[in-house]
């Protein structure tokens, strides 16, 4: 008996032993297993390979050797066996920011190194995102400091880069472009439609990108990449995924969100979900009056009436609710193929346009109602990569999709019974065809794209008390479509190990028709049918110097082509103002260089600046028009002047980008942005003008510190002033959107934040983000927004990964 406990004993004991010698690697601030961590002894005669939990057995090494970890995306560490038993069989890898910013796929849709390319991109990582705790994508790229976002209301985010916005930029989602025909010179909130939460990474090309992406890429492209799914690295399944939740006080914010991944040899499965309830948004206290809500109005007893708001700093209505779907699965059934399926799905609730609820006429609130219907968003895409050593590629991807959007305006005059609507559809389907061919030192990308967008646009005007309906002029020309043919091609020549060469050509062909339903519309036209096309090119070189000093030097030409929302829409641009259509449209084209400078005078010092101008020619802008030789019409019961898009003006725009990032020790870092634009807009009579979209001076500043489980973030945001002779001739008539200076003239303050974000990582599941933010409690509007940012603002947020 006595030797059959002994020998329980002594197996309970080798078996511990046994389990002692399985390790896990992970990552030092996530906490995250990592896969495929190489591990070797010096001479590499022993050797072993992370599983997809980080596991790996090291029972084959000895008890004081020395142990490397190696992987491509952390910094090598190596660990006598002892210690790494004596740390609960755990190793911790720090990652390497520099590594893992060096990839990127924006520039050719294929991975290059950062090093190469002569345009300045700007990367997030999921990991930044977890950190910044964005509401939406918008807020994610305002907290890069180098993207200026403007809002109309709660509902939206419309980016601004070196001085351009809306349709002059250009967004993509898993390399699909999301811009249609109806993408509009004004405000946008499209990229409201693309759950943070669900982006794996974000790369921002600052400056044109028309080589690859074609029309409306003049002054950048964002693209956004979903979630991967992941194989199961060998195992037969694996399973892995998060649980997130936030909440924000200023706009009373809850949210949640869960992901999971199911892993096979050949399969793999990811599928993401979120849910977002906002609620009316909270200003700061300190900060001009003019932003103040005082009163609203409301539906009482079948009438219009004006109410007092109780709490003058809450915005109403501003609040909202959102949805996000995503589901992808990826296929493997061979070491060269890869098939991808993607499906995402978005929707908003109706949400208020905020700007136009406190506009008034006559001494009273203009607008009763103003909404935007449910935002709807949904594409489905299928990629096939492909892996060739033969004459033509070495890698090749074909992209097929299909989006629907809808989107509708809903708007009712103060006391009037009338509600006016209309509501649009867009199909968009579209096939990429990209290649990738290397030789010795260079590698030539090349591809094809088509696209083709359907318009359904309906209008009608409907009595609220009756019920009565009737059918009105629509947004844009009915069953109105949008194509585009185009080819490319791009040359990268590694001149010598410090300098690299880039150059590319893309043709594009545009194709637009539209026909008037003539009676709905009194115009001397019945359609507007455009047949253009556009060359545009660049070439850039990089140069590294030295282990210095490094050299950006690009030059490119962009261009964006009418769309149905150019050639054919009809709206109220502002109070007393509607836009009528103008079939006899052209593409602008834009003219840009760019030099960037990198220096690194110590290894924990890093200074970047970029200067950059764009010369717009042939620009597409909103002027004074006549419509059968009337110049007011009456639009919606009110006399209104008329407009409509011309080729009629000439833009600079210029400016510079500065960063600066100090180590200041191992676990403290300081950094900070800068962003400085000038923009001339060529006028009517001749003259120049600021130009709408140039932003004022902005960026932010941060003191980080990250030791073990902790990160603490302690940043400022700040904004310049635009005087009232800064402001647009068009933003200068918009009072109601700014402060009211000495001279009772309009003008956008300067303003600040103070704000802190603290992270912990709880245990290797648990990760607990708190923030506080606007410190201060500071009342402000960023430049041309129609809506007063949050006030002091307390977000909460967990994190559970398994």
């Amino acid at each position: 008996m006595r030797s059959l406990i002994t020998g329980v004993i002594l197996l309970f004991f080798m078996a511990n032993i046994i389990y002692a010698q399985q390790i896990q690697v992970l990552d030092e601030e996530t906490h995250e297993p990592l896969a495929s961590v190489a591990i070797y002894n010096a001479e590499k005669s022993k050797s072993a390979l992370t599983n997809f939990d980080g596991e790996a057995d090291v029972s084959a090494f000895d008890r004081d050797e020395i142990i490397h970890f190696t992987h491509v995306n952390y910094t090598n560490r190596s660990l006598r066996k002892f210690q790494i038993l004596q740390n609960e069989n755990k190793v911790y890898l720090k990652g390497n920011d520099n590594e893992l910013e060096q990839v990127v796929l924006s520039v050719a849709k294929f991975e290059m190194n950062k090093d190469e390319i002569p345009q300045k991109i700007v990367s997030f990582s999921a990991n930044d995102i977890i950190m910044a705790s964005p509401q939406t994508s918008a807020d994610l790229l305002e907290s890069s400091g180098q993207v200026y976002i403007q809002k109309s209301q709660l509902g939206g985010g419309s980016p601004i880069i070196r001085g351009f916005s809306t349709n002059r930029l250009l967004i993509t989602v898993d390399g699909v472009r999301m811009n249609t025909a109806i993408f509009r010179s004004g405000n946008l909130q499209n990229i409201i439609s693309i759950d943070p939460l669900a982006v794996e990474n974000t790369e921002v090309i600052l400056g044109p990108g028309s080589v690859v992406y074609g029309s409306d890429a003049v002054g950048g492209v964002m693209n956004f990449y979903t979630l991967k799914p992941k194989f199961s690295f060998g195992e037969k399944k694996s399973v892995s995924g998060n649980a997130y939740s936030r909440y924000a006080s200023a706009n009373n914010e809850k949210t949640i969100h869960a992901d999971v991944n199911i892993g096979l040899e050949n399969w793999a499965f990811v599928s993401s979900i979120t849910y977002s309830d906002f609620g009316d948004l909270r200003m700061g206290s300190h900060g001009p009056d003019e932003y103040l809500r005082n009163e609203y109005a409301v539906r009482r007893n079948g009438e219009d009436v004006i109410v007092s708001n109780e709490n003058p700093e809450v915005q109403k209505p501003t609040g909202y609710n959102q949805i996000n779907l995503l589901q992808k699965v990826k296929f493997m059934p061979h070491k060269d193929w890869d098939l991808n399926l993607g499906l995402i799905y978005s929707t908003t609730s109706d949400f208020p346009r905020f700007d136009r609820l406190y506009q008034e006429r006559d001494g009273g609130l203009r607008s009763a109602e103003w909404y935007y219907g449910p935002q709807e968003w949904f594409m489905g895409n299928f990629k096939i990569n492909k892996k060739g050593h033969g004459p033509l590629y070495d890698k090749a991807q074909v992209t097929t999709a299909y989006q629907f959007f809808e989107e509708s305006r809903h708007n009712r005059d103060f006391g009037e019974d009338w509600l006016y609507n209309t509501q649009e559809n867009v199909d968009a389907y579209s096939v990429n065809f990209d290649f990738e061919k290397t030789f010795e030192e260079s590698r030539l990308f090349y591809g094809a794209e088509y696209v083709f967008n359907k318009v359904n646009s309906t209008g009608n005007v409907q009595n609220i008390l009756t019920e009565e309906e009737n059918i009105t002029v629509s947004r844009y020309p009915n069953g109105s479509t949008w194509q585009s043919i185009a080819a490319y091609a791009s040359y990268q020549w590694k001149i010598r190990e410090d300098l690299s060469f880039q150059s590319g050509l893309r043709y594009n062909h545009i194709l637009v028709d539209a026909e008037f339903d003539e009676n709905l519309y009194d115009f001397p036209f019945q359609e507007a049918n455009i047949n253009t096309g556009a060359l545009t090119g660049s070439v850039g070189i990089n140069w590294q110097q030295n282990r210095y000093i490094g050299w950006r030097l690009n030059l490119s030409t962009a261009f964006r082509a009418p769309n149905i929302d150019d050639v054919g829409k009809i709206f109220d641009s502002e109070p007393g103002a509607v836009v009528v259509p103008n079939p006899n449209l052209k593409p602008e084209y834009a003219y840009s260089s760019e030099l960037g400078f990198d220096w690194k005078p110590a290894e924990n010092i890093s200074l970047i600046a970029t200067a950059f101008y764009t010369y717009l020619n042939d620009a597409m802008v909103r002027r004074d028009f006549t419509l059968n030789g009337e110049a007011e019409i009456d639009y919606q019961g009110e006399l209104s002047r008329v407009q409509a898009i011309q080729n009629t003006a000439k833009a600079h725009v210029y400016g510079l980008e500065g960063g600066v990032e100090i180590d200041l020790s191992v676990a403290l870092r300081f950094s900070s942005q800068i962003s400085i634009t000038e923009g001339k807009e060529e006028q009517e009579d001749g003259s120049t003008a600021p130009l709408r979209h140039a932003a004022p001076i902005f960026g932010n500043t941060h003191l980080t510190w990250h030791k073990k489980r902790l990160k603490l973030d302690l940043f400022a945001e700040y904004n310049g002033q635009f005087d009232y002779e800064d402001l647009a001739p068009t933003e200068q008539g918009k009072a109601y959107l700014y402060a009211i200076d000495d001279n009772g003239n309009p003008y956008s303050p300067s303003w600040y934040t103070i704000n802190l974000t603290g992270q912990y990582q709880l245990s290797e599941s648990w990760l607990a983000t708190a923030s506080l933010e606007n410190i201060t409690d500071q009342r402000y509007r960023t430049y041309s927004s129609g809506i007063a940012a949050a006030g002091r603002n307390l977000i909460l947020a967990l994190r559970y990964s398994f």
